[in-house]
């Protein structure tokens, strides 16, 4: 579709999560679509994980964006897709490619929002590539299950706080789910909740860096429960590392079914994305440095710093290989 105005920001560039939400469109209906494509209970695929995306290039306001997508892998209860994204600009017919991403999805029965039903399995065109497709859903499964076994901090609101600091940038939106941000089975959507969290990271670079910020790329995005229609869901973002030119932001989305009184408010959405600051010419700015001051800030900076140092040595090792 084209890119409108409301879609992008002061500067033109198309916001981040405007584009995840049609890369999560796409992998929910090719999902569905297959699950319910041999006789069996109707289905709706449901978003579970997202692996890291990178926004190659951005998308202007008058482009089209086509995005297109793949089922490359098919467990006995799940579904990996893969996405691209390409803008073109129809008065030139010039086309680029600017996102890559891979999506898992999990069929929840019509009948019963809580039973997962089976996928039917794809033809490989060779052996290895079911191997491969293996070996990243056990990788996947395992990095989910540490996610959320680490998934119990909080946002609390700092008095004053110093410029450049945690306090400083952090940030959170209030949402009440309603019919529109959900699907058939009452359930939200995971392209709107990523599109929210979007949002709250890009509020958090530009506090920190008080210039025009894009989305440069988001790490695995972990749904680690639904979220229910009627609930109120609270999307937290804060800092958590500094390069000379990127920023890493934390961000956590938890929800409030106070409709159902029964249930206490819990962690439904965990996801770290990356930001670049960038000057009116659209070129890379220098990011201020993040001033950490509490034992646990200088922890989640360091394993920051981590994430940072293993993504910068995987591109330099696939550029070496395309040389």
């Amino acid at each position: 579709r084209i890119m409108r105005p409301d879609d992008a920001n002061f500067a033109g560039n198309v916001h981040g999560g405007i584009i995840l939400k049609m890369i999560e469109e796409a992998g929910a209906i090719i999902s569905t679509r297959h699950c319910n494509s041999q006789d069996g209970e109707p289905c709706v695929a449901a978003l579970a994980r997202v692996e890291r995306t990178d926004f190659l290039s951005p998308v202007c306001i008058g482009e089209v964006a086509n995005v297109s997508a793949e089922i490359t892998y098919t467990s006995r209860h799940s579904v990996e897709v893969q996405v691209n994204v390409m803008s073109e600009n129809i008065l030139t017919g010039a086309k680029k490619v600017t996102n890559k991403a891979t999506l898992w999805y999990v069929p929840l029965s019509l009948k019963n929002v809580n039973k997962v039903v089976e996928v039917p399995p794809i033809q490989y065109a060779r052996k290895e590539q079911e191997e491969e497709g293996k070996k990243r859903y056990e990788e996947q499964k395992l990095d989910r299950l540490e996610t959320k076994q680490r998934n119990g901090d909080v946002i609390f609101p700092i008095i004053n706080p110093e410029p450049h600091t945690v306090g400083y940038s952090q940030s959170s939106l209030i949402h009440l789910v309603g019919p529109s941000d959900c699907t058939l089975l009452g359930f939200v959507h995971g392209g709107v909740t990523m599109k929210l969290m979007d949002e709250v990271a890009g509020i958090v670079a530009a506090r920190h860096c008080k210039t025009n910020i894009v989305t440069a790329s988001v790490d695995a995005i972990n749904f680690h429960e639904k979220i229910k229609k009627g609930s109120v869901i609270t999307i937290s973002g804060r800092m958590t590392f500094t390069s000379n030119k990127s920023m890493e932001i934390e961000v956590f989305v938890d929800a409030d079914p106070f409709v159902d009184e029964a249930r206490e408010r819990y962690r439904a959405v965990s996801a770290f994305f990356t930001y670049v600051s960038l000057s009116k010419e659209g070129k890379p700015l220098p990011v201020p440095q993040l001033l950490t001051e509490t034992e646990d800030e200088k922890r989640r900076f360091e394993e920051g710093k981590g994430r940072y140092l293993q993504t910068k040595a995987k591109r330099q090792a696939q550029l070496q290989q395309a040389a």
